[in-house]
């Protein structure tokens, strides 16, 4: 059967993409049911007290409240710009012909028809296109806190800091689902070369990103205990 010819391709690439988005539900799950043994659960409760504290005194803050905004907004900013560019560069790649993948074609298991090599970019240039999209709307929003947070403070303002926690919280989850789509599409990159090469590499990153994103140690869930108990032993 026709199918036969893709077993390596529906084994490797569909599994490690399921243990890349089984962790991230995990992950999800985690940060909303138990937050202090995430790193992203403590990041939104410091970011919670950050605003109003930034608001209280802002006019001596002012200065620590952009150039803290800034930073964030550059990492995004580059982000986009390198998911665009690789976006131009895998339309190129697709745009042209397929003699020159030929050669790496022979050399790799898997199937490495027309229609494979073309899956493979049109999924690799989707992960892209939305990673550029999420990191281009998390901009957006941080301009708008970068903007707001200077502003007077009055009885009848709407911008209040539960309104700018909101929209840093929101810049913030758009940065995170921007970063960890450009990394799945790094993983898959490693798709042009076989099926196994990305299966590996999601479960490395998943390793990574599972050192990276818990909290080591004992950590309570509850905050008054934890403020008691102190940091996680």
């Amino acid at each position: 059967m026709e199918w036969r010819k893709y077993y390596m391709d529906l084994m490797f690439v569909p599994f490690g993409l399921v243990t890349i988005l089984t962790y991230h539900a995990w992950l999800w799950h985690k940060t909303r049911t138990q937050p202090f043994t995430t790193v992203f659960g403590r990041d939104a409760d410091g970011r919670r007290l950050w605003v109003p504290a930034m608001m209280k005194d802002i006019d001596k803050k002012n200065i620590v409240a952009v150039q803290s905004l800034r930073n964030v907004i550059m990492g995004s900013t580059l982000m986009a710009t390198t998911s665009i560019l690789l976006c131009a560069g895998v339309g190129a790649i697709v745009s042209s012909s397929y003699s020159v993948k030929k050669p790496i074609n022979d050399a790799v298991f898997g199937e490495h028809g027309e229609f494979v090599v073309a899956l493979k970019y049109t999924t690799l240039l989707t992960l892209l296109s939305f990673s550029f999209l999420c990191h281009t709307l998390s901009v957006r929003f941080l301009n708008q806190v970068n903007i707001l947070i200077c502003t007077p403070q009055d009885a009848k303002s709407m911008v209040t800091p539960e309104y700018l926690t909101g929209l840093l919280e929101k810049a913030t989850i758009l940065n995170i689902v921007g970063n960890r789509l450009f990394f799945s599409a790094l993983s898959l990159q490693l798709w042009i070369f076989g099926p196994l090469l990305p299966f590996l590499s999601s479960i490395a990153m998943v390793i990574l990103l599972y050192n990276l994103d818990f909290v080591t140690g004992n950590c309570t869930n509850d905050v008054d205990d934890f403020i008691q108990n102190g940091i996680c032993e």
